[in-house]
């Protein structure tokens, strides 16, 4: 049995107000690509097929086609809802589509209902359990089947998974191979800021131990590609990255087959498309003329300017070399005592805030502020310390 592992599509997500869907279109085809040139018996995409539970339509005539170009390519797909997407909406025709070899889980209820996939290579079918997010005030109370009663103690994902798991086992017992779709955190595992946090704190971790039974693991939710019990246990990552925290990321599919006796190789492979993104600091003259940033000229650029002042104009003059700019930090350097970036500091600390905002609409228009101007930002000042100390 051949599969391909993938999640975190995303569709529909803004890079710092940009749209992505033409690089995440170029993904998707490539995921296509991949799929039918290995062949693969079944393609997993384990969760967040959105990236907000009601996604644009462009977004939607997206993952409709893509579905339909990997049945084309013989594959059957399974995949589930994740924490972004609603569940009820992604899998509205999940009872048709499954009847043409697409599985869209969002119902938990489910959860022990395998799709069976023959492989093309001979053998038996292998059992693909798709488990969508759980929510566990919302998902315990229908996999727990309390008395009438009996009150559900508050949960936490770990138990939560533990009940879905409790469901699937007693049908994965007389499966000869079983692969489970989830996504969720698993403890051990790494993330990033791009990640929608699912709790406060770590409750919502799950052990590895918890997986334990299934051939393989095809995980979603950690934008990362990792493995967290050798290659049984994986996140396939994101195909594209979706912040600056991602940057050192390869993006890749993970390529995996199962052998008769339920062993697992697993290939992990680059995809290679999408703008990259590069993070540059240092003074702004220098970012405008160094030769080495040649490269950054085509990415998504994050820049950090050491400039005692934040120059004017900067996002603007920045744009000039660097036309995919999207996020501007200014961080000056250390001040020496005694230098004129000390004096400016002092004079700001000694300032009012109308004479900071006057200073600044200064500094950045270019020139002095009108009565009309400077009696709007008074007004406005006025009714924001009038919040502040309410």
């Amino acid at each position: 049995m051949r599969l391909l592992h993938t999640s975190d599509w995303h569709l529909g997500r803004l890079f710092h107000g940009a749209s992505l869907l033409g690089e995440q279109a170029a993904a998707l085809e490539r995921i296509a690509e991949l799929a039918a040139a290995a062949e693969v018996d079944a393609v997993l995409i384990a969760g967040d097929l959105y990236d907000r539970a009601i996604p644009p339509s462009e977004a939607v005539q997206l993952f409709n086609d893509t579905l339909s170009r990997l049945r084309g390519g013989g594959a059957a797909v399974v995949a589930i809802a994740g924490n972004h997407d609603s569940h009820v909406r992604v899998s509205t025709y999940d009872g048709l589509l499954r009847s043409l070899g697409v599985t869209i889980r969002g119902d938990v209820r489910r959860a022990a209902e395998p799709v069976l996939v023959e492989p093309r290579r001979g053998g038996g079918p292998v059992a693909i359990y798709p488990l969508p997010y759980l929510e566990p005030s919302v998902d315990a109370p229908l996999l727990a089947e309390p008395g009438p009663e009996e009150v559900l103690p508050r949960l936490r994902h770990q138990e939560v998974t533990a009940l879905a798991l409790e469901r699937i086992h007693r049908d994965r017992r007389s499966r000869q191979r079983s692969v489970l779709v989830a996504h969720t955190f698993v403890a051990g595992g790494e993330g990033c800021d791009s990640e929608r946090e699912l709790t406060v704190g770590n409750v919502d971790r799950v052990g590895v131990a918890t997986f334990a039974g299934f051939d393989y693991v095809a995980l979603g939710h950690l934008h990362g590609s990792q493995q967290l019990d050798g290659p049984r246990l994986a996140y396939s990552g994101t195909p594209l990255p979706y912040s600056f925290s991602e940057e050192h990321q390869r993006k890749s599919v993970r390529i995996v087959e199962l052998d008769a006796a339920g062993g697992v190789q697993v290939e992990v492979v680059p995809l290679g498309v999408g703008r990259p993104l590069r993070t540059l600091e240092g003074g702004i003259e220098a970012l405008l003329t160094d030769p080495r940033h040649e490269a950054a000229e085509r990415a998504w650029v994050r820049v950090i300017l050491t400039d005692d002042h934040l120059p004017l104009q900067a996002m603007a003059r920045l744009r000039q070399r660097f036309p995919h700019v999207a996020e501007l930090r200014h961080r000056p350097q250390a001040v020496e005592p005694g230098s004129r970036g000390e004096r400016d500091r002092r004079v700001r600390e000694a300032a009012s805030p109308l004479e900071l905002a006057t200073a600044f609409f200064v500094d950045q228009q270019g020139r002095a502020v009108r009565p009309e101007e400077e009696a709007l930002l008074r007004a406005a000042l006025q009714a924001a310390e009038r919040a502040r100390t309410r």
